[in-house]
């Protein structure tokens, strides 16, 4: 995929602003709600002119479905009035309330109101959120601004005061079982895996009255995890990794250990009554004219059913579980085991051996480190650099701001972190990071002496600029990076393999490496080949490219429009599939309503 061109970013830093020093004593809620007001009666007389004239020139827009249908974010008056020419009349926002705000002040040199607003428009409920950053006169304008459709009018989700007030006698077991198993009626949508991203999407819909059917090829939810290496745990903490309206319990590790993990995706799914086929595989589906899809699944006693759907929902993951195994000539002369990290148990199934581990991200420093630990010979070939930062001085750099011990509920906190568009944040991580090297200084300069490569993320913005490009490029070092640095885990990275040999590897620069078991931790392909074979090759080629960023700082493809019409890829990590499926699942109950039709999306 070809680099996509950035935009200039500059931060709202006081010396830019011609403000001497923050004004940490303003009236927030006052400044806020004036503007709002000023904002909504602008808005109600479609003053364009007048709404523009309470931002800042460079100011940033963003949408998530609110007026636009899709994820935008629009930079600078000419892009905002653009789309408030195009969608405001159309859309007819409505109802601003203000709900909170504050000052804050990041950083020494960056200061702004944040506030927190409700709105309608005339299909939803929506909130939003806005920066106003201080102008040299004293006054304050718009910086960032946030809409984001919340609910649709009248197909709000069932919990709360909506939930189900009826008692129920001895009917509820049988009742789930004939709910499951789908014997006389289809679902309106099915999902192809039960992972996070699956059971997160079945969950919306359910509580937005949308049927919806989890076919899992394991013999149980969790399995994916279960089965993972053993060594396997998050990195992410506790308070990023909750899923929507079942947060993790107040005594849950801050680390998630792979197979505690397991289980609760596996309550989860029985706590929310998600409906689900385990054991079960999606062979074939096709899409009829009518846009809709006839799917088939196979059971692993060999029964099959089809299903007539009208929605079908990819939640396989960013790699579609379809391993990446680099080829290199002389293969069949290599006489030792080849696996990759999706096969791997245990280094007690090692014992004994020379292991070479291909790669240095996350898979390869966990079982590299389990190897040590179980005395295994291990030795690690780096590729290309890594960042590398310790979770105890990066994670609260990161997302304590956020989602941490006694901040933000998860919601929220998704909702202040999506505020800022992806080029603003990114631009803000670079401080961060910088930061975050400084602590683990000492760390760093040890994987320097000993030849091991590191970045600083894409343009220095950190871990998560590599995860929205490539999923993946980094070590949220728990461990591992010490062993490299004290020669526990070996280190190889001279020079690009050229060959297998009947013993391991040739390199370009002559040097050879024995093995008696190679290990690629090279991460996954795509999930188009996965699309490609249960879909075919026609809607695998009209599908969009999926992940990376538009010119907007916008993910690819996932959780809205794919390109091919009601099929959709859910997908991420526990975080954003978190946030992000309540809006697939609005867009989906949008169309089954007539809501979002042909046409509607502002592209």
């Amino acid at each position: 995929m070809a680099a996509t061109a950035e935009p200039p970013v500059t931060l709202p830093t006081l010396d830019r602003l011609g403000v001497k020093s923050a004004p940490s004593d303003v009236d927030a809620e006052k400044v806020a709600g004036l503007w709002l007001d000023s904002l909504a009666q602008h808005v109600a007389n479609n003053n364009i002119d007048g709404i523009l004239s309470l931002f800042a020139p460079d100011a940033w827009w963003r949408d998530m479905l609110a007026l636009t249908w899709d994820f935008r974010t629009f930079h600078g008056h000419p892009r905002i009035r653009k789309l408030l020419e195009d969608r405001l009349a159309r859309s007819k926002p409505s109802a601003f309330k203000l709900t909170s705000a504050k000052f804050e002040s990041p950083y020494p040199d960056l200061a702004w109101i944040l506030a927190h607003f409700t709105f309608e428009t005339d299909i939803g409920l929506c909130s939003g959120i806005f920066r106003l950053i201080p102008t040299a006169d004293g006054k304050w304008v718009g910086f960032t601004f946030y809409t984001n459709l919340e609910d649709l009018h009248g197909f709000e989700e069932k919990i709360g005061p909506r939930r189900n007030f009826q008692p129920n006698h001895g009917k509820w077991l049988e009742q789930r079982q004939r709910e499951k198993e789908y014997a006389d009626r289809d679902p309106t949508v099915l999902i192809v895996g039960g992972g996070q991203s699956g059971l997160d999407i079945a969950a919306r819909l359910k509580l937005m009255g949308v049927p919806a059917l989890i076919i899992e090829k394991n013999a149980r939810i969790g399995d994916q995890w279960r089965f993972r290496y053993q060594a396997l745990c998050l990195h992410d903490p506790v308070w990023y990794d909750h899923m929507p309206h079942l947060p993790f319990p107040p005594s849950w590790p801050v680390y998630t250990p792979a197979h505690k993990l397991a289980g609760w995706l596996e309550y989860y799914a029985e706590a929310m009554e998600l409906d689900y086929w385990t054991s079960s595989t999606v062979t074939k589906a096709d899409q009829d004219a009518n846009n809709e899809w006839d799917v088939t699944v196979e059971k692993a006693d060999g029964t099959k059913r089809v299903f007539h759907v009208k929605h079908l929902v990819f939640a396989i993951g960013l790699g579609g579980n379809n391993p990446n195994i680099p080829t290199f000539p002389g293969r069949e002369e290599y006489q030792g085991q080849v696996l990759h990290s999706i096969y791997h148990n245990s280094a007690k199934d090692h014992l004994g051996k020379k292991v070479l581990i291909v790669g240095a991200c996350t898979s390869a420093h966990d079982i590299a480190a389990d190897y040590v630990e179980h005395g295994v010979d291990v030795t690690m070939y780096q590729r290309d650099s890594t960042y590398i930062m310790t979770t105890k001085e990066g994670m609260p750099r990161c997302v304590g701001h956020l989602w941490w011990e006694g901040k933000y509920p998860a919601d929220v906190a998704d909702r202040v972190d999506a505020s800022l568009p992806t080029w603003i944040t990114e631009e803000i991580a670079k401080r961060a990071t910088k930061e975050i090297a400084e602590a683990d200084k000492e760390l760093l300069e040890g994987l320097h002496k000993v030849g091991f490569r590191t970045n600083m993320g894409h343009n220095g913005a950190g871990f998560l600029s590599h995860t929205r490009r490539r999923g993946g490029g980094y070590y949220l070092d728990v461990g591992a990076s010490q062993m490299i640095i004290d020669g526990k885990i070996k280190l190889k990275n001279d020079s690009v393999i050229k060959r297998y040999t009947k013993t391991g590897f040739e390199f370009e620069n002559g040097s050879t490496f024995d093995a008696d078991v190679i290990l690629f931790a090279t991460g996954f392909a795509t999930p188009v080949s996965t699309i490609k074979r249960i879909c075919g090759d026609d809607i695998a080629a009209r599908v969009k490219p999926i992940w990376g960023l538009t010119e907007e700082g916008e993910l690819r493809t996932a959780w809205r429009d794919t390109g091919v019409p009601n099929f959709w890829v859910m997908m991420g990590n526990l975080a954003w599939c978190r946030f992000h499926s309540k809006h697939l699942a609005l867009q989906i109950k949008a169309q089954e309503e007539g809501l979002l039709r042909d046409g509607e999306r502002y592209v």
